[in-house]
This record gives C-alpha cells, structure tokens and sequence, in this order.
C-alpha cells in the first residue's frame, strides 16, 4: 500500500510526527503530500530553537497556531543578553545580524495568528516591550504567556498586561532584569486570577545601574584567576 493511498486523516496524523524539515521534503514528493502539509490543522503548535528556523520556508503561520515556543539554548543567547556597553565589536556584529529577527516574526504572528492561546519565549535578548504589547492587543485569547531571561522586557509589559491581558492566566518573566518589584506588586493587585512567577527578576541587577554591574563582573574575573 502506497502512502498517497490512505486518507487525510491518516496523512495528517503520520505528518504531526515529522519535524519541519521532514514536512517540508515530504511535501516535495506530489502535489498530493503538498496539500497535507499545507492544512492549517498541521500547524497549531510551533517550536523554534534558533533564529535561522525563523526564517526557513519549512512551516505555516496562520490562523490554526495556538502554541508557539521560541527558545534559544546556546552559548550565542549569552551573548545577546549581555548588554552592549560590554561587548566586543565581533559580539556587536554578531547580534546586528539577527537583532530584528525574533521581533519581525511575532509582528507577523500577529497579523496571521490571533487565535493564539500560549507562547514561550526564552532567551531572546532582542524582543522589545512594544513587541509584547502588541502580541497582547492581536491575540486577544492568549492565555499564557512565558517569558525567560528576556532582557529588554521591563515593567512596560507588566503594564501592558494589566491593560490588554484580559483572558491570561499564566504571566511567567524568570529572569528578566528590568522588571521591578513595584511592578509585579502591580500585577498581582491588578490581575489576582494570573499566575504570575518571575523567578530572580526583581532581584537583578537593572540595567539603569551599569557601574555595579561592570564591577561584579570585575569581581567574578579575579575569582576565577584565582
């Protein structure tokens, strides 16, 4: 029996345990696994783990997606989140490359995906309170919304929770420097029915104080010399 032999349902759910990739080559194959791969009921979860996934043609956004997850684990996220005034003009350049990357595509997220229900961001040093914002205002059924070692997201989002987060449930900002704790206090008082984590957040060093950061990164050289 020939795969192009069994029904849609059965395409669907043999396609649902492909990565993209897979998909995508298996697409190639006949106009027949194209439609497959073309349904909107293949595409309601997304995972991406580098910004050049981003940037591939190996997946659908539209509006059937109600989970995305963009998370960066690599010695490359570190050197997103440390802040410009410490970087050297290789890791300057490293970061000009893909700064907009990340931001471009949750705009187009919003434009194409309002149905979302839940996203995960992690490590992506360049996504913006504005970006955030705006996702809140387009996808107004999003229920959870986790952020991790998101470093230019300050109380700013905070804010825009409170003012457009009306169906969220789960707010988690680990590990987010600029967010204080006057602004956590805002959302817990605000909005009682979110969960709301922000492991270690407003206990960071802010960026507004660069001398005291630069100072225990001084410190933490000598140790390791030591």
């Amino acid at each position: 029996m020939h795969i192009t032999q069994l029904n849609r349902e059965c395409l669907l759910h043999l396609f649902s345990f492909l990565d993209k990739n897979s998909r995508k080559n298996l697409a190639k194959t006949c106009h027949q696994l194209l439609e497959v791969f073309q349904d909107p009921l293949l595409w309601s979860l997304l995972n991406f783990h580098s910004p050049v996934e981003l940037k591939k043609d190996n997946f659908l956004l539209g509006p059937a997606l109600k989970h995305l997850s963009i998370c960066w684990y690599s010695e490359r996220v570190k050197v997103c989140n440390t802040e410009d005034w410490m970087k050297n003009n290789f890791q300057k350049d490293f970061c000009k490359r893909h700064e907009n990357t990340v931001s471009d595509f949750l705009l187009d997220v919003c434009n194409r995906c309002p149905n979302l229900l839940s996203l995960t961001l992690s490590g992506c040093g360049h996504v913006t309170d504005d970006c955030i914002l705006q996702l809140l205002k387009n996808c107004p059924n999003l229920k959870s919304l986790k952020l991790e070692n998101c470093v230019r997201i300050t109380d700013h989002t905070l804010t825009a929770v409170t003012l457009h987060g009306a169906s969220l449930r789960t707010l988690h900002v680990d590990f987010c420097r600029n967010v204080t704790q006057a602004g956590l206090e805002r959302v817990r008082e605000k909005c009682p029915s979110v969960m709301l984590r922000a492991d270690r957040s407003a206990n960071m060093i802010p960026d507004s104080q660069p001398e005291k950061r630069l100072m225990l990164e001084k410190t933490s050289r000598k140790l390791v010399q030591l």
